[in-house]
């Protein structure tokens, strides 16, 4: 039996996360960072709930070489790069296979980075309360990925901020933060779209246009 829905689409998640995360309302150290591009539609909900500016945070998986779909780890912007070790040591992957992944992931990350981006710079981190936020957790090594590159951006403070998950993809990522915020737990799990009612793609078109709606200050 498919499990009952949690949240109508992203943006209902969005509201039910931001208010778990009210002591963060109206400050100015705080800073909503959206994991395109599924994320940034639950984000942009929060970003707006505590007043606070949106940026986006690209991470792109390293695919099993010939299973592309299945990551052996994932980079991060700014160069970070994290692998599932065991994964690699059960499937004894070359360290030159390893590293001709991660190329073409960064490659794509970087493309990826510039299409939502265009113009618009990187909001600056460092002494900053950083909330990152996706639309849920699986694995938890995306995530992980991205708090491990935030933290090399000298933010003061990580949160990371989720609407579901399941336990074991929260006990990945909990040592990464100084706090984690996740809505529902449920078990058993199955996938992040499952807790959706609407859980459609979300295009780069939709990335940039709300991060062009939040530089506009609109609400």
């Amino acid at each position: 039996m498919a499990p009952r829905p949690l949240f109508r689409d992203r943006r209902d998640a969005g509201r039910q996360l931001a208010d778990r995360l009210g002591e963060y309302a109206d400050r100015d150290d705080v800073v909503v960072i959206g994991l395109p591009r599924g994320g940034v539609p639950v984000a942009f909900e929060v970003s707006l709930a505590l007043h606070a500016p949106l940026d986006v945070f690209v991470v792109r998986k390293i695919g099993f070489p010939g299973h592309e779909e299945l990551a052996i780890g994932a980079v991060a912007s700014g160069g970070i790069r994290v692998l599932h070790r065991e994964m690699l040591r059960r499937y004894d992957v070359p360290e030159a296979v390893v590293a001709d992944a991660t190329e073409r992931a960064l490659t794509e990350l970087r493309a990826r980075e510039r299409d939502m981006r265009g113009s618009r710079p990187a909001i600056p981190l460092a002494g900053r309360v950083a909330i990152v936020v996706d639309d849920g957790l699986a694995t938890g090594m995306t995530m992980r990925a991205a708090a491990l590159a935030l933290r090399r951006h000298g933010v003061a403070e990580l949160v990371i901020a989720v609407p579901v998950a399941p336990p074991e993809a929260v006990a990945l990522v909990v040592r990464e933060a100084d706090v984690i915020v996740c809505g529902r737990t449920p078990e058993p799990f199955g996938a992040v779209g499952a807790w959706y009612q609407d859980f459609d793609q979300v295009g780069t078109d939709t990335v940039r246009r709300l991060l062009q709606h939040d530089d506009a200050g609109g609400s």
